[in-house]
């Protein structure tokens, strides 16, 4: 065997290793096979309405990352869809030649085998790279643009996107469009006067919008946004139960931020904490660890026979 066949056999070795590692991880206590199937927009207005029967759900953070899985990649959306049902919070940054792709950093360092600022490089120089897990290990894949991401995830998942603060909102809802996406996507935004803009460029796509307490409420029902367009993200510290009862009052389902000192707490105490802020007012918990808070969600689910026509 000459020397440039043992080096590509040895290479072949390491992928389909690792490949093994990263999918022999524990499935147990998680609804294996189930997703959200949603047909139109319509369908999600109501999926993500507030009633007494909702269905909690997991949303991962940057898209849930894992050893040999690195974010906002959608080998790693496929990997966690395939456990549970999900949201998919990612990060929308735009290129060089105004290509929409999926990177939360705004240089290439961390996450990349590039450098520099992503905005320096354009789409074919962005796909050449190859993206690294959260232990700096590289992957085999690839950076994907936005529209790759929509296309997959129809069907499957719920997006939300946090669009960085260089990109137009309406280069994103022009890509929704194209992808013909609506019913799979919510946008991401940090103020009211944010959530109106979104609102006035596409009044069909849902919004979350940050809400941290009565008075952003107001900001945004002054905007005259419906109630049934939106999401509340309540922050990553557990909401006031009066801030929670009111938006529930108002259909608007409540997005907790365990990513942080809350999923601490639960790696701690118990994946069971995560059931906790589920009976104290959240709907959605927005984790960097989607499979221990799954399975408190799938145990919560059963326990109470919680069912929904759109997880299937």
């Amino acid at each position: 065997m000459n020397i440039r066949i043992r080096h590509y056999f040895l290479l072949l070795i390491c992928f389909i290793v690792s490949s093994c590692f990263r999918n022999g991880a524990n499935t147990d206590g998680l609804p294996v096979g189930k997703r959200i199937q949603l047909q139109n927009v319509e369908e999600l207005y109501q999926f993500l309405t507030y009633d007494d029967n909702r269905y909690p759900l997991v949303s991962l953070h940057r898209g849930g990352p894992a050893s040999g899985y690195p974010e906002n990649a959608i080998e790693t959306f496929s990997y966690n869809a395939s456990l549970q049902p999900v949201l998919v919070e990612c990060d929308v940054r735009i290129s060089k030649d105004s290509a929409l792709i999926l990177m939360h950093d705004n240089t290439l360092n961390r996450t990349t085998t590039g450098r520099g600022p992503v905005n320096a490089s354009s789409l074919t120089e962005l796909k050449k790279l190859r993206l690294l897990d959260n232990n700096k290990k590289m992957t085999p894949y690839r950076i994907p643009t936005l529209e790759e991401a929509l296309s997959w995830g129809k069907g499957k998942v719920i997006f939300t996107l946090d669009i960085k603060n260089d990109v137009p909102y309406e280069a994103v809802i022009n890509a929704i469009r194209k992808q013909r996406a609506e019913s799979s996507v919510v946008i991401i935004t940090y103020s009211a006067n944010q959530a109106a803009k979104v609102h006035s460029l596409a009044s069909d796509i849902m919004i979350s919008a940050s809400v941290n307490n009565l008075d952003d409420l107001a900001r945004l029902n002054e905007k005259d946004i419906p109630d049934n367009r939106l999401l509340a993200f309540v922050g990553t510290r557990e909401a006031d139960p009066a801030l929670t009862k009111v938006l529930h009052d108002h259909g608007i389902m409540c997005i907790l931020g365990t990513l942080g000192n809350l999923d601490r707490q639960a790696d701690k105490k118990g994946f069971q904490v995560y059931a906790g802020f589920i009976d104290r007012g959240a709907d959605i918990l927005s984790t960097d660890r989607p499979t221990e808070a799954g399975r408190a969600l799938n145990f919560y689910i059963k326990k109470r026979g919680i069912t929904s026509k759109f997880i299937q």
